[in-house]
């Protein structure tokens, strides 16, 4: 059932995307006289096809759903019948011909705004970013961040949420900014300013820089009282239930769940003897943690104290329009900046993700609710728009840099040296699509 899930929701997230970029080309091809053949979301075998007559444009749905076409009319690719000439993309001044074909990432990045501006206005629930005591000698712990310290805003932009206070300074320090100002308020309520240095060796790989920074969420000490046991685990198959205390391992009380924890992440494989408390009975089971010392099981943690640390943030729609413009403005550059440095060698290859971690992600954000998965898709359809405007050949940004030319010369470039960096630009296309496949299988088997 995850499975299909993600299928599901990845195949969704995808076709609207998609549709919204193609979308684009049609309604400025339209707009400025180019007559449009075909306009198909997918590839391959025709699922579904309607024509109102046989010269109007043809709608398609295809079985591959990994992107489209808008097929206009154009003497480049085929004869054109005299009636036909007129409507003809070639022959249309260059700045209709520039507007077609920008419209597509254009419509991406308008869709992203669109997202997020519904994002901030429907709110999300999130948890407080207040942080727990920061590991040794790491890049919190040296501009002296405390245990209980809440962080306000990033780089003067608002975090009320964990998540997007790790988000602001995840991507400000993967951008290359080396000092990243935190607004913080501490246990006593005072309010300050902290900054965290970050060294270019941190952020070869977002993995290595989150190690780095040594942040962690507060977690209040609870007792050692089972929440949840999940159906894969070792917990379930040693008999252990949701509201089990955890009184002793072997010899050793047990007060809290961290204590509890550590024990069983100290013991992948080894059998420990436990003794628990089910409804005021006292008895022992046995439990052998996974080679990764898990178990299966979740706290529980009270639902006050949930709602004490929990946050709802939201917007007025008419705050919410320059905030998403912002939002989707910080993506769009991020994106560069990242393509950049790993271009250049100073970022991993792990920054990329190919088709198989986008639909992980689709599924995982779809199961998180509403909220999350309109965030992720705004996320795609940004680094879409973004990477369709790249001066690469066979991309919009690759016709878009002929006609730059074209302008500056007063000519076309000619076909054949348009077909020769086609092909160039292909062949770099299909070497970034097997290396973040790459990775994508990499990531299935670590």
């Amino acid at each position: 059932m995850s499975f299909l899930n993600t299928v599901f929701y990845f195949i969704v997230s995808i076709g609207v995307l998609v549709a919204v970029h193609e979308f684009g080309h049609f309604w400025v091809a339209r707009r400025v006289g180019v007559k449009v053949l075909r306009f198909s979301i997918g590839f391959g075998h025709v699922l579904w096809r309607y024509q109102a007559h046989p010269q109007a444009t043809e709608y398609v749905l295809s079985l591959v759903p990994l992107g489209g076409y808008v097929k206009m009319v154009d003497e480049r690719e085929g004869e054109v019948s005299a009636e036909d000439l007129p409507a003809a993309f070639n022959r249309k001044p260059l700045l209709a011909r520039t507007a077609v074909v920008a419209a597509g990432p254009v419509f991406n990045l308008v869709l992203a705004v669109a997202l997020f501006w519904s994002v901030l206005v429907i709110g999300e629930m999130g948890i407080k970013p207040i942080l727990g005591a920061p590991a040794p000698h790491s890049i919190a712990d040296n501009a002296g961040f405390l245990e209980g310290d809440e962080i306000l805003s990033v780089n003067e932009e608002v975090t009320p949420t964990w998540t997007q206070a790790m988000s602001s300074i995840m991507s400000s320090a993967l951008e290359g900014e080396s000092d990243i100002h935190v607004k913080i308020k501490n246990a006593q309520m005072y309010e300050s300013t902290k900054t965290l240095h970050i060294q270019s060796s941190d952020t070869q790989n977002p993995d290595a820089l989150y190690a780095a920074l040594g942040m962690k969420l507060y977690s209040p000490a609870l007792p050692a009282i089972i929440g949840k046991i999940l159906d894969n685990g070792t917990a379930k198959v040693a008999g252990l239930q949701a509201g089990d205390v955890i009184l002793r391992v072997g010899d050793t009380p047990v007060t809290q769940w961290q204590q509890w924890v550590d024990m069983v992440k100290a013991n992948p494989n080894n059998a420990l003897q436990i003794r628990i408390e089910r409804d005021g009975v006292e008895s022992t089971l046995t439990l052998t943690p996974n080679a990764e010392g898990k178990i299966g099981a979740a706290v529980h943690v009270p639902e006050q104290l949930i709602k004490a640390f929990q946050v709802h943030y939201a917007l007025s729609p008419l705050d919410a329009m320059p905030a998403a413009l912002r939002v989707t403005y910080h993506y769009a550059t991020s994106t560069v900046k990242m393509m950049g440095q790993m271009f250049a060698g100073r970022a991993s290859l792990e920054n990329l993700s190919g088709p198989i971690s986008i639909a992980q992600y689709a599924g995982q954000s779809a199961e998180m609710g509403l909220v999350h998965f309109l965030k992720f898709m705004g996320l795609i359809s940004v680094s879409l728009g973004v990477l369709n405007l790249l001066p690469i050949p066979v991309l919009d940004g690759g016709h878009l840099f002929f006609f730059a030319i074209e302008g500056l010369k007063g000519s076309p470039v000619s076909e054949n040296i348009q077909l020769f960096f086609q092909k160039m630009g292909l062949f770099l296309l299909g070497l970034l699509m097997a290396t973040a496949m790459f990775m994508d299988v990499g990531r299935l088997f670590h």
